[in-house]
């Protein structure tokens, strides 16, 4: 399996060649080699797209190959939305069929038929089914917002769930949201749209491309370093 190194750290990837992808997109995993993907390319070419990768390759290793601190949700945990995290409620609802989560403006509750404390694992698609209905109440209006703002126009949007993408604009110029861009802080998600809009003109991450994104954003730098320490995706 080839590798690199990049300082202390050593890289090794699997490349997925998908003549369907008009981008290479790289995704990292816990216990796992650094998955590439996209046209076929020769060995050098995928080490150099490696290698401008490799800083945020290590930084996102870092972070998902972390222990978890703490397996159980229990009142007093904090879940995240819109750039901040909350206080969560877990309380024990035995007359309940299924757990449920709302969000109260201030607070998260959870209400769990099975007790006090409710796993990750468990939590994760009442989560997910939460960012879900956000994004499409809240980052769809976004992106009308900023095509007439920038001129811009796609050809649809909607919220789809991803490997390990923030975000993306298809071949059809239709862009696509992961539903975990909730997480994210209001300007930082007005950044991802922006950055999705100007794909619909640039395709690569071209010189151009980035002027284009500048006129929209001038202090985009600053949303784009945000959404890298984020502990989920890569914007593509």
């Amino acid at each position: 399996m080839p590798r690199l190194q990049y300082g202390q750290t050593t890289i090794e990837w699997r490349f997925k060649a998908d003549a369907t992808l008009k981008r290479h997109y790289v995704t990292v995993e816990r216990g796992r080699p650094v998955l590439l993907r996209g046209p076929a390319v020769g060995l050098e070419e995928q080490e150099a797209l490696v290698r401008q990768r490799a800083r945020w390759i290590r930084e996102k290793r870092a972070l998902v190959e972390a222990p978890t601190a703490d397996e159980q949700i229990v009142t007093g945990s904090r879940l995240r939305y819109c750039g901040r995290t909350y206080f969560t409620e877990v309380r024990h609802a035995p007359k309940l069929a299924h757990a449920t989560l709302h969000f109260t403006a201030s607070r998260f509750v959870i209400e769990n038929p099975a007790g006090r404390s409710i796993s990750s694992d468990a939590l994760a698609p009442l989560l997910n089914a939460f960012y879900r209905e956000k994004a499409h109440e809240k980052l769809l209006t976004r992106v009308r917002h900023w095509e007439r703002q920038s001129g811009l126009q796609a050809r649809g949007a909607r919220i789809r769930h991803f490997q390990s993408r923030w975000a993306s604009c298809n071949a059809h110029n239709v862009l696509e949201f992961h539903p975990r861009v909730m997480e994210l802080p209001a300007s930082v998600q007005d950044y991802v749209v922006v950055h999705e809009l100007c794909h619909t003109v640039e395709k690569s991450h071209t010189r151009a491309f980035w002027a284009l994104v500048a006129r929209q954003m001038p202090d985009w730098r600053r949303q784009h370093e945000v959404l890298e320490s984020a502990a989920f995706g890569d914007l593509v």
